[in-house]
């Protein structure tokens, strides 16, 4: 994985977890989703560039 990548993957869980967090705080159930969500597609694609790595 490069470092780009993981820059932005990092970037995108962190996002994830403010928006989690707002929607939570504010009571909208939506903003929490998408957090939620944002955080399962950077870890998913943590996990196929880690595979990735390990393959080359």
């Amino acid at each position: 994985m490069g470092i780009v990548d993981k820059a932005k993957n990092a970037a995108e869980d962190a996002m994830g977890k403010v928006k989690e967090t707002v929607g939570d705080l504010t009571g909208n159930d939506e903003l929490k989703a998408e957090g939620q969500k944002d955080q399962g597609v950077s870890g998913v694609k943590k996990v196929g560039e880690n595979i990735k790595d390990k393959l080359s």
